[in-house]
């Protein structure tokens, strides 16, 4: 086994372990290179590939710091609310933080037009979920007031999803995403705890019901290091 190898294999079931704890600093660079006898080369090479691969952080003047591995999956393709992947994935430790709930009369959203009724005001629903204590996206959901009349800050903190579907009745369809990655805002830095990233994963998202009916803009803020995004990729021949 190459050296490099091997001191990525070493500190790799370090942190998989839990011998080597999220948030921990890792020995420096001189002190790895005394500890394992290798090269500076050696050494940074070991961490290159700890950083890509998800299990470190380097920090520039600070030094390389192990990441939280215990994230949860958010499929692309699906429509799934925070409290169903809560239970998918079997999160024992979760809550849901209210933040704001309003109507509002004018939004930079486009008017949208319902059984040719126009439609400006919309549910402004803006919420801070937190896993295991810290506090870990920021979901801002507008909903037409036209589709959906009645919202309280109880429905938002259960779940949205469930009441639409259970007590109005509706038939959610489909959706259209966007994820990006965008510098973190004042607003990010005040409701989520994260760390010492200056960048979030952004989702946004257009919600219909099966009928077609456009009723839903979502933007979920999400802290770097504790989530990734996932989906299936089928080819299709040319």
């Amino acid at each position: 086994m190459a050296k490099y190898s091997a001191l990525y294999s070493k500190i790799q079931k370090d942190i998989e372990d839990g011998v080597l704890k999220p948030g921990q600093r890792l020995p420096s660079e001189k002190e790895l290179m005394e500890e394992y006898d290798l090269s500076r080369d050696t050494v940074r090479k070991s961490l290159g590939l700890l950083a890509a691969n998800s299990y470190i952080r380097k920090i520039k003047g600070k030094g390389s710091f192990v990441l939280e591995m215990n994230r949860f999956d958010f499929p692309v393709a699906g429509l799934i609310s925070f409290k169903e992947m809560a239970k998918r994935t079997g999160m024992n430790s979760h809550s849901t933080e209210v933040i704001s709930l309003k109507v509002l009369k004018e939004t930079s959203f486009p008017v949208h037009t319902i059984e040719g009724k126009e439609i400006r005001d919309m549910w402004e629903v803006i919420r801070v979920r937190s896993i295991d204590g810290r506090r870990v996206i920021l979901d801002k959901d507008y909903f037409y007031t036209e589709v959906v009349e009645k919202l309280s800050e109880k429905i938002c903190k259960e779940s949205i999803y469930e009441y639409l579907e259970t007590e109005l009745g509706l038939k959610i369809g489909y959706a259209h995403k966007e994820i990006i990655i965008e510098k973190a805002t004042e607003e990010d830095r005040k409701n989520l705890d994260l760390l010492d990233y200056d960048v979030v994963a952004v989702v946004n998202t257009l919600v219909y019901l099966e009928s077609g009916k456009l009723f839903q803009f979502t933007q979920s803020r999400h802290c770097p290091d504790k989530f990734r995004f996932i989906d299936v990729a089928r080819r299709v021949a040319p």
